[in-house]
């Protein structure tokens, strides 16, 4: 690989590398493992966790080539398959607040009518809370119609604004996440902290791919930091499009 730029070209994955929680096409993973890689450094930044990256990547294998892997929005940090640093909500927020925060959101979705409701609806990471009203039990029809339904009706968004009216002072951020879910990290918690742990490698140009890029998505943050060069991107397809595009791929 020592004929490969000095450029780091790093992606989200629902939305961008797959659709959202499916797993990545055999078309899109050769082409950025075997003519992407080729070229550049390639790297996976998401709110995921670990485990939920390789099952979208379609197992640790495919996972473990990319040359980073940044998990809950990178404060997890594993390359080839072994985490590498870490980071704890938890330690960072402490229990009484974090349970007055779970406690509040249960209590708002308890108030909820959607057109489904099935489990899962807190679910507690390393690094961030994952609070998700239609429940991420949900089958892939279900997560659409709430989709469909939370595009016209505003649901995460007005959940965020009363999550932000309600903890003003607890220093977290309350981003959409991927389809039908919020994030809630600390701030600075974001896919920036990723950046971080690049810096030694001095790389020329860092390109970030996202789709949830405009306020109030999770891949805001990183798309607009003057550290990186941004491209919204709308689908897997149209990530591939602009990839030949930037890495003139014919």
């Amino acid at each position: 690989m020592s004929s490969r730029k000095n450029v780091l070209f790093l992606f989200d994955v629902d939305g961008t590398l797959t659709k959202p929680r499916q797993v990545i096409s055999e078309d899109l993973k050769s082409f950025i493992l075997e003519q992407v890689k080729a070229r550049v450094a390639v790297g996976l930044v998401s709110g995921s966790d670990y485990v939920k990256i390789v099952e979208q990547m379609s197992g640790e294998q495919v996972t473990n080539q990319f040359d980073y892997v940044f998990c809950e929005n990178g404060v997890m940090q594993y390359r080839n398959g072994e985490l590498k640093s870490t980071q704890s909500i938890l330690k960072h927020v402490g229990e009484t607040r974090l349970q007055k925060l779970i406690n509040f959101a249960l209590g708002y979705m308890s108030k909820l009518e959607l057109p489904a409701k099935r489990g899962n609806f807190i679910e507690f990471r390393s690094s961030m809370i994952n609070i998700c009203p239609v429940g991420r039990s949900c089958s892939q029809v279900e997560r659409d119609q709430f989709s469909k339904y939370d595009i016209e009706h505003k649901v995460r968004q007005t959940f965020v604004d009363a999550l932000k009216q309600q903890f003003p002072d607890y220093g977290l951020t309350f981003a959409l996440g991927g389809q039908i879910s919020v994030d809630v990290f600390p701030t600075g918690w974001d896919k920036t902290y990723c950046l971080g742990h690049v810096a030694d490698a001095k790389y020329d140009e860092i390109h970030f791919f996202g789709d949830k890029t405009d306020i109030g998505g999770n891949d805001y943050e990183i798309y607009n930091d003057a550290r990186t060069i941004g491209h919204k991107v709308t689908s897997p397809d149209d990530t591939k499009e602009q990839l030949r595009k930037c890495l003139n791929i014919a």
